[in-house]
Formats: C-alpha cells, structure tokens, sequence
C-alpha cells in the first residue's frame, strides 16, 4: 500500500462515544439541572456507591480531579515536608507533582520493560532501604496492574502506605482484584479521554478504611465535617452533580466498552506477529488478570519517523511520555541523572500509542496495521 489510507483514524474519538449515548447523557444532565443541586449531592453519592462496588471496596469518595485525588491521599495519611515517597520516573506528570505539592520528596524506582510499571523488586529495595519513606505510589499505566504482591508485602513490613494511581486503570484487575481495592487506597481519573470519562474533570478515591474514607470527605471540602468547623486544612475539591450524572451513566457501559478495547488489542498483537513487523506489541503481565487498555502502547525503532509517517497516513498516535520524571527541569535538585533510569529513558524513546477505543472498526484497525507495515517495508 502507498499513500494515505481511505479513512482517517484520530487517536481518541469521543465524539463517536457520544452519538451512541447521547439520548441518556441527556437525560441525566436534564435530571440534575432541574434539581438545581450541582455540588455533591445525591447524585454524587450514588456515583460513590456505585464505584466502590465496581472496584470492590467499602468507600469511595469523589473530588475535582485525578490529580486531587493524589493529593488527598496523601494529605489523609498526614505525608508533608521530611518525608519520601516512592513512585515512578515513567508515568503523567501528576504522580510526582502531587508528591512535591504536599511538601514531600519523591523518590523514583524504574520500571518494567514489558509492563510499563514499576518494577517491584526495584521498588521494594528502595522503599526498604530509605528510613523516610513513608508511602509508594504505584502507577497502573496504560490499563494493567503493577505487581502489588511484593509492594505491599515490602511495605507492610515497614509500616508504610501503597497508594494505587490508578487514573488509567478502571476496571483493571490483579489476580482477580479490582484496581483500587488493592492498596491502602486507589486514586481515579475522570478525564474525558479515560475509559471511563467525564464531559469534563474529575476524579475518586477508594478505600477499605473507614477512618481514611471520612477524613478524605472532610480534607475536598476544606477539612471540614460540620460546616465552619475545621478539623484539618484542606482543599476545595469537590466533584459536581453533572459529571456524576454523565459518569453514572457511562459506567453502565464501561465492561462493554472495555471488552472492545481487549479485541482491539488482541487485533493488533495477532496481526503484528502474522506480518512479522518489527514492533514491540504489549501483553498484559501474567500476574494482570484483567487489562483495560486504556492506552495501546507499542515499542518502535525508529519511534519518531513511524509517528511522522502514521501522521501523513491520517492516523492519530501519542508519545508516552516523552521526558521522564527524573529528568524534568523542575525537578533538577532532586539530583538524578541520565542514565539512573535505563527502562524509564528507553521507553520515552521508544513509546508510541496507537488508536484503541472501542468504536474502531475493523477496517480502520487494519488501516493502522498496515501503514506501519508500509513504513517498515520501504
């Protein structure tokens, strides 16, 4: 084949989600502007209620966005200036930064080739060999579970947290195990283009800990449990009525949703192979019971001349993530160094997303597979 494909293929197309619910979207948002209650609520509680049953755990607690959600943990377990906490160098800039924003010191562990996760037994000598370690913050990416077995075993033995970002992750599953249910608590994006998305942001908390779940509710909205009483200093970060609705809705869809998502996937690792194109196809880990693939994410020679000419092709792609963690400008005077992370820097040269959502067909799968044959035959 030469030249552009017949269709284009964007990398995330939301709008085609959309057409499919519209009608129910609709309604829900209608229900919510007539009760003229937009800030938590009802509706915000049955959204609650009905995420702690799909990750399997006795609370969930809704706030502004991903990000805070990060943040709220680690302000419910009281981490600030003096400690450390244990993360990823390869994962989305809110991991490390939410760290930062509570006063603490990230630490970083590298990560799995294969996984794209952190490597537990990196991470494990890290967060045991560090006396002011006081939690690990460890990133489901791209859909699959890291190995939490070892982590958690690790830091039970030291007394310290396992906070799960899980932001990419809904539905994942590790050994039969909801993502979120797996750590001292799960933290969640609603970012419109996560699996499951809001039509703006926002984000949730899970736990199994009673004492963890009412000091989150306090620390979204100020730190209060009765009004103008504080208990804590908190933020405001509070998930509003409508992107419940719209959520509430959505997630009746998610499971079928995240079943095209696995065909996708499998699509494309089984025509790779047949063509015998010389890409690195991700697999779900063997401990990874369930992935979501909330992101297809091959390794590519040559990376940055296979996106130009997917790009001419009409075919969307996305670089994950292109500058590690330990190597950003802003976090300089934490003293790391090419070469510290060897996995984390090959990946961020190496990494390419490709189109994965459900609504693809698939002649527009095999368009994608076969513009990257093309590249690689040329």
């Amino acid at each position: 084949m030469n030249g552009p494909p017949v269709i284009r293929i964007p990398l995330v197309d939301l709008q085609a989600q959309h057409r499919k619910i519209r009608e129910e979207v609709l309604a829900a948002l209608l229900r919510v502007v007539d009760s003229q209650t937009f800030i938590l609520g009802e509706e915000v509680e049955a959204l609650e209620r009905e995420l702690a049953a799909y990750c399997g755990t006795r609370f969930a607690v809704g706030c502004a966005s991903g990000t805070d959600a990060l943040f709220l943990a680690l302000l419910a377990l009281g981490i600030g200036p003096g400690d450390e906490v244990v993360t990823s160098p390869y994962t989305f800039f809110a991991t490390a930064g939410a760290i930062v924003r509570a006063g603490a010191r990230p630490v970083f562990a590298d990560v799995e080739a294969g996984s794209f996760n952190l490597d537990a037994e990196r991470a494990a000598r890290v967060a045991c060999s560090r006396p002011a370690v006081r939690a690990v913050i460890v990133v489901h990416l791209f859909g699959a579970c890291a190995d939490m077995d070892p982590l958690c075993e690790a830091a039970s033995r030291r007394g310290i947290a396992v906070i799960e970002d899980a932001a990419q992750a809904i539905g994942a599953e590790y050994k039969g195990r909801r993502a979120g249910s797996l750590g001292t608590m799960g933290c969640f994006s609603f970012y419109p283009s996560k699996n499951l998305g809001g039509y703006g942001d926002g984000g949730l908390l899970t736990t199994n800990d009673e004492e963890l779940a009412a000091r989150l509710r306090a620390l979204r909205v100020h730190g209060s449990r009765e009004r103008y009483r504080h208990e804590w200093v908190g933020i405001n970060s509070r998930l509003d009525a409508l992107q419940a609705a719209v959520l509430r809705v959505k997630l009746r869809h998610l499971d079928r949703w995240t079943e095209a998502r696995v065909r996708n996937a499998e699509y494309y690792r089984r025509r790779f192979a047949e063509l015998g194109l010389p890409v690195a196809a991700p697999a779900a880990p063997p401990y990874a019971s369930r992935h979501v693939w909330n992101q297809f994410v091959i390794r590519a020679p040559e990376r940055d001349r296979l996106r130009e000419h997917l790009t001419s092709w009409g075919i969307g792609t996305e670089v994950y993530y292109p500058i590690p963690l330990h190597l950003q400008p802003c976090f300089r005077d934490l003293g790391y160094r090419p070469g510290d992370f060897p996995v984390s820097e090959q990946l961020a040269r190496e990494a390419l997303a490709l189109p994965v959502y459900p609504e693809l067909s698939e002649e527009s799968l095999e368009a994608v597979v076969q513009a990257i044959a093309a590249f690689y035959r040329r």
